[in-house]
């Protein structure tokens, strides 16, 4: 019995090496959308960023958009980046995507190692003893006399008095006063056979923009709306890959606007969110309205609280709904502590 300890001891250990190679890991990485990032894949949790990780922007892309993906405030992805206002960006440029690697860049050592000590001077060649060749003479610049016109001439000598001339002056009569005219109205009469040109008619005014009312809750001096009319399918949890609230709807449902605002992304670059629209409300608050089918506003455009803004869709969802997410100073924060009471 004891002489087969040893087979079994070596099966066990087999088996147990077997098992551990068919384990999978439980990280999912998500794909990127479009640029790349360098360092490492894994996501990082709220306002916290990979050391030495760094974004190369892509077309569409905009600081906001950045900052909203890798959920930091854009105010400090801007600092890091010596980006000022209004945060324009290009395609092909790379930024830093924490304070750490803002550094590490900067010094050209990453970890924060000291520089190499400077090494010997160069020498410095002596200085020529050659005499310089002379300048060559510069012509000088032609004189010109003052010209005197005919008109300069006779002004400057007075006119003979009538006088001493021995002409009688003529005494001329003043002008008799003028009636002003008066204005008369003609009418004009139609003419048998005379076509009487119409007025001008001016084209109808453009349609007022479609703002939903209804309550509204003023929160940390913003005024905040529900941005769609449908049901809570899915409430706000801490930690989640996509950190907000989903309303159910029908595809094309108008989506609005939750407060006043500046749109600082329109597109569909980030992956998760399908058609996205992005509001600025304050150097605090950002909303985002997600799964969108159509957006109807533009970068850079003002929108009030109420104003649609899309229509409900599933662009990267598998149902009509909206994803709608609040975020201060970057970080994601429950929009149910923010909108009235639905």
């Amino acid at each position: 019995m004891t002489r087969h300890l040893p087979v079994l001891t070596i099966a066990v250990a087999s088996l147990t090496l077997a098992a551990c190679s068919t384990m999978h890991s439980s990280v999912v990485v998500e794909p990127a959308a479009g640029g790349g990032y360098s360092g490492g894949s894994v996501a990082a949790p709220a306002h916290t960023s990979i050391p030495g990780g760094s974004y190369q922007v892509v077309k569409g892309d905009t600081l906001y958009s950045i900052a909203f993906r890798n959920k930091v405030d854009f105010r400090d992805l801007a600092q890091w980046n010596s980006v000022a206002a209004p945060y324009t960006i290009h395609p092909g440029q790379r930024l830093k995507l924490s304070p750490v690697t803002a550094t590490a860049v900067a010094t050209g050592h990453p970890g924060g190692a000291p520089p190499p000590p400077p090494g010997p001077a160069p020498a410095v060649a002596p200085a020529s003893t050659a005499h310089p060749s002379p300048t060559p003479a510069v012509a000088s610049a032609p004189m010109f006399e003052p010209v005197t016109t005919p008109a300069a001439a006779s002004s400057s000598s007075k006119p003979p008095s009538p006088a001493s001339a021995g002409v009688t002056p003529v005494v001329t009569a003043p002008p008799k006063p003028v009636a002003p005219a008066v204005t008369t109205t003609t009418s004009v009469v139609p003419v048998a056979g005379v076509k009487t040109p119409s007025p001008a008619v001016l084209p109808p005014p453009a349609p007022a923009q479609v703002v939903s009312t209804g309550p509204s809750r003023a929160v940390s001096g913003v005024t905040w709306r529900w941005p769609a009319q449908g049901t809570l399918i899915k409430r706000f949890q801490t930690g989640d890959a996509i950190p907000g609230i989903e309303i159910g709807g029908n595809a094309g449902d108008p989506v609005h606007a939750a407060a006043d605002g500046v749109v600082v992304y329109s597109g569909n670059g980030l992956v998760g969110y399908g058609e996205l629209v992005i509001i600025k409300h304050s150097d605090s608050f950002l909303s985002a309205y997600g799964h969108n089918s159509k957006r109807l506003v533009k970068e850079g455009q003002r929108v009030t609280a109420g104003q649609q803004i899309a229509e409900m869709g599933s662009t990267g969802a598998t149902r009509n709904e909206l994803e709608f997410q609040i975020r201060k100073d970057g970080n994601p924060v429950d929009p149910l502590g923010y909108l009235p009471p639905h």
